[in-house]
């Protein structure tokens, strides 16, 4: 969190400087990022929804920040299932408010289809859609967590500086990303299904 204050703050007080044509390199990367999240926002959640991209990029830089701080030996926030529970919520959050928004009626009803004895089963599925994205990013970052701890524990000092340098690049960066990438993508693509109105 400080990392990120420190950053937005940062960026804060630059802008006072940008101008309508770019001036400054730190001008091109923000609007590149920014440009760039905007397009990853409208591929998975479609064009109506590009004001969510506040929001995830902000999910994404801490999500990122969060498992790539493992590799500096800390503990990875979303090594706590409470933390990714919490994201996982809000995504959860947002699919209702945005099915309800886009399509009314039509949503609610979705649940009754195709017989409204389907009920149950339809609001479980709903409610496993939070529980399997917390449970995806939290499951990956603890088990690299913890097969890196064994691997310190357990092997020879003079291999203790060589194995776990990979594990920490598979585990800390690349899994970290990959992770950060697939929990965002799936909570942007829940909330486009939700609010996109089923074809007659």
């Amino acid at each position: 969190m400080a990392l990120m204050i420190s950053f937005a703050v940062f960026i804060r007080i630059k802008l006072v400087k940008f101008t309508e044509v770019p001036a400054s390199g730190l001008q091109n990367i923000i609007e590149l990022m920014i440009e760039s999240f905007d397009n990853f926002v409208r591929g998975s959640a479609g064009d109506k929804r590009v004001y969510l991209g506040g929001w995830f990029f902000m999910v994404f830089s801490f999500v990122l920040i969060s498992n790539l701080s493992g590799a500096l030996g800390f503990r990875p926030p979303t090594a706590d299932w409470a933390t990714t529970f919490s994201f996982a919520i809000v995504t959860f959050m947002l699919i209702q408010v945005m099915g309800v928004k886009y399509r009314g009626m039509e949503y609610i009803k979705s649940f009754l289809v195709p017989h409204w004895v389907f009920l149950p089963l339809n609001l479980i599925g709903e409610l496993a859609r939070p529980i399997s994205l917390s449970f995806r990013l939290f499951g990956n970052i603890l088990g690299g967590m913890i097969l890196i701890t064994l691997v310190y524990n357990m092997a020879p000092m003079y291999v203790r500086f060589v194995i776990p340098s990979f594990l920490h690049f598979y585990f800390d960066i690349f899994i970290g990303a990959l992770q950060t990438y697939v929990f965002c993508v799936l909570s942007m693509t829940f909330i486009g299904v939700a609010a996109t109105p089923d074809e007659a």
